[in-house]
């Protein structure tokens, strides 16, 4: 397949990013994600390491689908192919995925194309030097959807937003009440499954971890305020 030619302009990841649960129910997976989306949900990423690739197939186009008529940005997790399949926005890779280069080469000039980066800032350097449009590091807290993953600390999320100027990303374990100080570190985004799609109510998950990033800027606001009517 050739690679798809899109608007040259790539969406910037800013808010929640909210990363699709294990689930082989295709309708189920998809009206969780549209209470997910309509909680404020502004990316998504179509992750679901153990499903066959029929099925896989199925819930990215079912979900790429969605996101286009809504909004949102959507990407695939580690599968350049299927993100070209489904015309995704873009691909997550990891560090046993393919290179930057072999993704954009595979997807084209205008797909977002993101890296974990876990704790490592050379590595971010890395990815920074070879195209990535975002750069997540993480795991900050303890999470079961990855148990043995390496642990960061916000101070990385500083140090990346200083040095570069691409979206820096936080996941692993964050909830909305874990949420303020990733955010207050220099984290455009969050990337969460479980807080959000293990909740009992998706969109009410959504709308609480939303509302930390709306919360920091009428803060952030409030001091400027501040400082100006000094």
């Amino acid at each position: 397949m050739v690679a798809v030619n899109r608007p040259p302009a790539r969406a910037s990841l800013a808010g929640l990013y909210a990363l699709t649960p294990d689930l082989d129910d295709t309708e189920l997976l998809v009206a969780r994600v549209g209470a997910a989306i309509a909680g404020g949900a502004t990316a998504i990423q179509y992750r679901h390491k153990r499903a066959a690739a029929v099925l896989r197939l199925e819930q990215a186009r079912s979900l790429r689908q969605m996101c286009a008529a809504r909004g949102v940005t959507f990407i695939v997790n580690d599968d350049a192919d299927l993100a070209l399949a489904v015309d995704a926005a873009g691909v997550h890779l990891g560090r046993d995925d393919m290179s930057i280069a072999a993704a954009r080469a595979r997807l084209g000039s205008a797909a977002i194309i993101g890296m974990s980066c876990y704790d490592s800032l050379d590595r971010a350097a890395a990815a920074v030097r070879e195209g990535a449009d975002y750069i997540a590091f993480g795991s900050f807290f303890p999470s079961t959807v990855k148990p043995d993953a390496v642990r960061a600390t916000p101070a990385l999320l500083t140090v990346a937003k200083a040095r570069w100027n691409v979206p820096v990303v936080a996941i692993g374990g964050i909830t909305a009440a874990r949420a303020a100080p990733l955010i207050a570190a220099g984290a455009d985004a969050l990337a969460v499954i479980s807080a959000v799609f293990a909740a009992p109510d998706v969109g009410a998950a959504a709308r609480e971890l939303a509302a930390c990033f709306a919360g920091h800027l009428a803060g952030q606001l409030a001091i400027h305020d501040s400082g100006t009517q000094r």
